[in-house]
């Protein structure tokens, strides 16, 4: 991976209100639109003497200077699959990266992405894993939407358009092609954040041939569906995330009381999102102990 000691400082959640990162969360997610989080954060912004437009700037991902890996890195193949998906929305496309240089059969990572689609962020999250030794595959649930747009906004607006029982069994499409691939070993894992979290745990219940999974900061499965699960599960929290860390009370239960092999961590004082090195809400250490956990889950399961 790249180095990251030569990166000019940025802004970090410490350096916002609470109040209004709660309300960026709730504009990521779409229980508030871009006129309303303005409007709101309007206040916070006047008393630390700039505006809620600069604050949603500061907020946004800056995708450029968090790139790790170049899309040109010799050191990976990069290409664009389509996969038939018959039962979804037809077909899905997805990004798959692999390092140039295999010596034998590698285990699978499918990469599901938050709720804006394919953007460079998780494209650059599949290329590192290639770097660490994984075939990666990161399917766009905006596919049949023409794709990730480009824009942020654009995407959560395409997102919400979306038909969520038909993009479930796209994921399904794509992880059963995964079953196809050349040099592939046959064992399969799956990350994802936020909207990709609650993926991971939805494919843990439909898929007995998933090895491992680690949702971050995702939705509980429905909790009668917990049982089925024959993953490995790494789930991660933020402390500073009630919307999600709610389900995890009655997701805990279902677990132990199905036998689920699983661990779970809430990283102190990180907001949702933490993972994200794009934005503010970023948190070094807690990101970098939680992607070392998930290699090593992935490591320890998916090559044995």
């Amino acid at each position: 991976m790249s180095d990251l000691s030569d990166r000019p400082a940025r802004l970090t959640a410490a350096d916002f209100d609470p109040a209004v990162l709660k309300l960026f969360d709730q504009y990521v997610h779409g229980l508030l639109d871009r006129r309303g989080f303005l409007d709101q954060a309007g206040r916070y912004a006047a008393v630390a003497g700039t505006t809620s437009v600069a604050l949603l700037a500061a907020l946004s991902p800056d995708f450029a200077s968090a790139q790790q890996v170049k899309p040109d890195d010799g050191r990976i193949k990069a290409e664009t699959v389509t996969i038939a998906s018959p039962n979804g929305s037809g077909s899905i496309k997805a990004y798959v990266c692999r390092p140039a240089q295999a010596s034998g059969p590698l285990p699978v990572v499918l990469v599901v992405h938050e709720n804006r689609g394919l953007n460079p962020h998780i494209e650059d999250i599949t290329r590192r894993l290639a770097l660490d030794n994984f075939i990666a595959v990161a399917p766009d649930a905006l596919t049949a939407l023409g794709g990730y747009p480009g824009d942020e906004d654009k995407a959560r607006e395409a997102f919400g358009k979306l038909d969520q029982a038909k993009i479930r069994q796209d994921f399904l499409a794509a992880a059963a092609w995964t079953r196809t691939l050349a040099g592939a070993s046959g064992k399969l894992g799956s990350v994802g954040f936020c909207y990709g979290g609650g993926m991971v745990n939805f494919l843990a219940t439909q898929l007995p041939e998933l090895v491992a999974g680690a949702p971050f900061y995702g939705p509980a499965p429905a909790a009668d569906q917990v049982a089925k699960i024959k993953a490995e599960l790494f789930i991660v929290y933020a402390e500073n995330d009630e919307r999600i860390n709610a389900g995890w009370p009655a997701y805990e239960s279902a677990l132990k009381a199905a036998g689920v092999r699983h661990a779970a961590q809430v990283y102190a004082g990180t907001q949702h999102g933490f993972n994200n090195d794009t934005t503010p809400r970023f948190d070094a250490k807690a990101a970098a102990q939680a992607w070392a956990s998930t290699l090593a889950l992935f490591n320890r399961t998916l090559r044995a």
